[in-house]
């Protein structure tokens, strides 16, 4: 049985870095009740059950030259004084424009690029970096393709590649700000107006009274600073985004509206994460100490929660079984949940499947492995975690990291030292030793 790996990182400097399943046809009557939480995320035997909800996300689907004889000498004593009738002939020219290519070719992202885009604060003043790595399955080359300044401090970042004015695909980078606007900016664009290209949200004028400014949002817009985003990757026009002010947001990118609005939480939202099976599907993390699950496709349904000891920090959901989610904390400690014991009974004390003590200071992020299932390295079999490798990447403390899904050895890590560290986590004897099949078998197939 595959076992399923993920990642974890901490605040605390990374000086010791770091099979749930439920068998449905063994769960007692009493599960039954708890099979809400399925019928929520649209299940019944054969799939979804929600044909017409028109309130939902259902709405949201979208779906020749001269010669060189004819060069002509003019008071002129050798070639660097020959004149070219065209560029194309001059040899000086046509070297520089041999250069120019070649470095415009450079910041073109080609297909098989890996791309790392960075958050950071330089001199009081937010930035993307917008890393390109060649090669990501081999003698790995990275370097810094462009930077984009920003208005407002990045809190938070998703990647997303619905085209915002036309297209077909395209690779934009949505950002979460201090200021109440998600602004989101094409990086396939250089050197030219780097404001954002859409704006979700946002002030829409700050006016001065006697008793101090007076500010105006824009229609359906956050009022507090955005701290979490995520991006559907099968409705690849919907963004979702999390607040300080207590409320999570769907966003249809193509139209820039809010379409949906969610209030189910008292205190800030820092954590979201979409199902990769029902896509539809939407975890929200709170400072409230409490994780809660809803549908799009009935807004109207309250959802199903579950508490916590402590500030929600991250979320993710395993990618091999829908019904599996992980949430980090504060406190250091990473719980695992299976969605079907959830019930509709809110006084019901919910238990997690198991509690992982990873880290002394706040779990900030978590990234499973899109390819083995079930990296410090954290093995999750039999709802026993142990640790498989650990690594100092000297990043200062750790505050996001990702696994890439194109090349899933591939680790992605930002800390406070505001510089970007890759991990190709195979090169660990401890990693290539348990999951180097896996690896094997990918490329085979790849």
């Amino acid at each position: 049985m595959f076992k399923p790996v993920f990642d974890v990182c901490s605040e605390e400097d990374v000086e010791s870095e770091e099979d749930m399943s439920v068998d449905a046809s063994k769960q007692p009557a009493a599960i039954e009740q708890a099979l809400g939480a399925a019928n929520a995320l649209g299940k019944k035997a054969g799939g979804s059950s929600f044909p017409d909800i028109a309130d939902g996300l259902d709405e949201l689907n979208m779906d020749a030259y001269d010669d060189e004889d004819d060069a002509i000498d003019i008071l002129g004593m050798g070639i660097g004084d020959t004149f070219y009738p065209s560029n194309e002939l001059d040899p000086y020219l046509k070297d520089s424009n041999d250069n120019d290519s070649e470095e415009a070719e450079d910041m073109v992202i080609k297909p098989e690029d890996a791309v790392v885009v960075c958050a950071h604060v330089k001199d009081e003043k937010g930035q993307l970096l917008v890393n390109i790595i060649e090669d990501p399955d081999g003698e790995i080359n990275q370097y810094v393709r462009n930077d984009i300044d920003i208005a407002d401090f990045p809190l938070c970042t998703a990647w997303l590649d619905c085209p915002i004015k036309g297209g077909e695909k395209g690779n934009f980078m949505a950002v979460g700000m201090m200021n109440p606007g998600i602004g989101i900016w094409d990086l396939d664009i250089i050197n030219e107006d780097e404001r954002a290209a859409l704006t979700l949200g946002g002030f829409a004028e700050i006016q001065m009274n006697k008793k101090g400014n007076k500010i105006k949002y824009k229609e359906d817009s956050h009022t507090g600073p955005v701290l979490a985003l995520a991006w559907n990757k099968v409705y690849r026009n919907i963004l979702a985004s999390g607040s300080a002010d207590k409320t999570v947001k769907i966003w249809d990118v193509a139209t820039a509206k809010c379409k949906i609005t969610m209030e189910h939480h008292t205190d800030k939202v820092q954590a979201l994460a979409w199902n990769h099976k029902e896509h539809e599907v939407l975890l929200s993390g709170s400072v409230d100490h409490t994780v809660v699950m809803r549908d799009g496709r009935v807004p109207s349904h309250s959802g199903f929660k579950w508490s916590v000891g402590a500030d929600v920090e991250s979320l993710a959901w395993n990618p091999h079984d829908q019904h599996l989610f992980v949430a980090s904390l504060d406190d250091g400690t990473i719980v695992g949940f299976d969605i079907r014991t959830a019930t509709s009974n809110s006084s019901t004390e919910l238990k997690p499947k198991f509690t992982l003590h990873a880290h002394d200071k706040n779990v900030c992020a978590i990234s499973y492995n899109p390819l083995v299932p079930n990296v410090k390295l954290w093995d999750l079999s039999n709802n026993q975690p142990s640790c498989v490798a650990s690594k100092n990447l000297k990043a200062g403390a750790v505050f996001t990291l990702s696994f890439s899904e194109d090349c899933p050895f591939l680790l992605a890590i930002a800390g406070s030292r505001g510089n970007l560290k890759l991990w190709d986590t195979l090169s660990d004897a401890g990693v290539s030793k348990r999951y180097g099949t896996y690896a094997r078998q990918n490329m085979a197939s790849s």
